[in-house]
Formats: C-alpha cells, sequence, structure tokens
C-alpha cells in the first residue's frame, strides 16, 4: 500500500511540531507520551509512515529521549508503529489483508461481548448507547465518527462484564480506525452503518443475546468488507488531515 501520500511535503513543519498536547492527567511520562501519539495516530493526524523521530518528540514533550523511547515501543505491540532498520520509528501502514484478519477476530469478540451483555443490559447503558447514536448521527466533523462510535458500542458491551475482551476490542479497534474514517467519509457506508446500529440497539433493548451477537458480528463483518474494498481499490490510506 502507498503510504506516501500521508509524509509532509519538503519543506512543510514535521507533523510532530504540530501535535496538540492535552493537559497532564496522573500519568508516568511514558504513559502520557503514548497515550497523546496513539490519539493522533488513530485520529489521522499522524498518518501512515510518518517518521516519529525520537528526538523531536523529546523537545515537543519536553522530557527525555527515555521516555519516548518506551512510549514507541509501547504503541510497537499496539500494532500502531513500525521499527525499520536506519529509519527508526514510523506510524504502522496496512495492508488490506491485514485489516481484513484484524477486522475478522474483533467480529469474534464483540459478538461474543454482545451476547455476554444483551440479557443484562441496564436501561442506564441502553440510554448512552442511544445518546451515541444521535450524536454520531448528527456529527459533521469526522475526527468524532471515532469515539463517538466507540462510546455506542462499548455502552453496549459495557454489561458483559468482562474488561479483559472490552480491552481487546479497544485495541483492535484503534488499529484500523483511521481506515474507518476514511471509509465513512468518502463513500455512503453512513447511512447504512447509522441504519445496522439502530437494529443492533434494538435487539439488546429487547435482551435477546442470540439476535444481538449475530447482528453484531454481521454488522462488524460487513463494514470490514466495505473497507478492505475501498483500500484494495484505491491502493492508498487516509492522508494526515482528513474520515
Amino acid at each position: 500500500m502507498d503510504s506516501s501520500s500521508s509524509l509532509p511535503l519538503a519543506g512543510d513543519p514535521s507533523p510532530l511540531l504540530r501535535l496538540s498536547l492535552p493537559q497532564a492527567a496522573r500519568l508516568s511520562t511514558s504513559d502520557f507520551v503514548a497515550g497523546t501519539l496513539r490519539e493522533a495516530i488513530v485520529s489521522g493526524q499522524l498518518g501512515s509512515g510518518t517518521l516519529l523521530k525520537q528526538d523531536e518528540l523529546a523537545e515537543r514533550f519536553h522530557v527525555s529521549k527515555i521516555p519516548v523511547r518506551e512510549a514507541l515501543k509501547r504503541l510497537e505491540a499496539e500494532g500502531l508503529v513500525s521499527f525499520i532498520r536506519n529509519k527508526g520509528a514510523l506510524v504502522a501502514s496496512m495492508s488490506p489483508d491485514e485489516i481484513w484478519e484484524y477486522v475478522e477476530i474483533r467480529a469474534m469478540l464483540e459478538a461474543r461481548a454482545a451476547e455476554l451483555s444483551a440479557p443484562r443490559i441496564s436501561d442506564a447503558n441502553l440510554d448512552k448507547a442511544r445518546a451515541a447514536l444521535e450524536a454520531f448521527g448528527s456529527e459533521r466533523n469526522p475526527a468524532r465518527w471515532g469515539e463517538l462510535n466507540w462510546q455506542l458500542h462499548s455502552a453496549l458491551y459495557g454489561d458483559a462484564q468482562r474488561p479483559v475482551l472490552l480491552a481487546e476490542i479497544r485495541s483492535l479497534y484503534d488499529k484500523v480506525e483511521r481506515f474507518v474514517r476514511a471509509l465513512l467519509a468518502v463513500t455512503p457506508e453512513l447511512p447504512k452503518t447509522q441504519r445496522e446500529h439502530h437494529i443492533i440497539i434494538d435487539a439488546f433493548a429487547a435482551r435477546d443475546a442470540e439476535r444481538a451477537a449475530t447482528l453484531t458480528r454481521a454488522h462488524v463483518l460487513d463494514g470490514g468488507a466495505s473497507l478492505v474494498k475501498y483500500l484494495s481499490e484505491h491502493r492508498a490510506e487516509p492522508r494526515t488531515s482528513p474520515v
């Protein structure tokens, strides 16, 4: 897949220097650096192939290189960063086949979370899911779509009472979310996605475990198939500034 479209042009300021830094919470320095870079990668602010120079990052975060290196190694373990010999750390790119494998795994895990959560979902979590769905439908800023989509799904799965399972789903979600946003921004998939969300929420509201799991699995696989088809046809990844 050609990742050159997401690289800065000659003379452009480094995208690392344009990173906005949130107010530091009570986190270790490496946790703070990793969290900020993770958000920038998932949102598309740092596109595939962007060089993550440790000295520039250390300067931007006003820290030594040690927590930067620790943060980059953590993001490598999450599949968001790759280390290339003689180049250093880069924002990872993914082939359509790699994305499809992540989608298949995510479909299995989300179906299981739906099956466990639907019979005992609280009215409060149903209300959270419906609120996220409404906000998702009215939001015009593509940078917000991913987090609103996650709010919807995490509300539905919350009563599964499986925090490890939800953490694994979130990790897989972060790996492909930047590509999903790109698909929604340039194709007519968004109304279809919203219709599927409505039907899924209805299944949870009925406390129908089997139907919730079946619909959730189909929703993830169908969206993944559309994404892989789009990327295979265009052979390009989302730019740092957009879905």
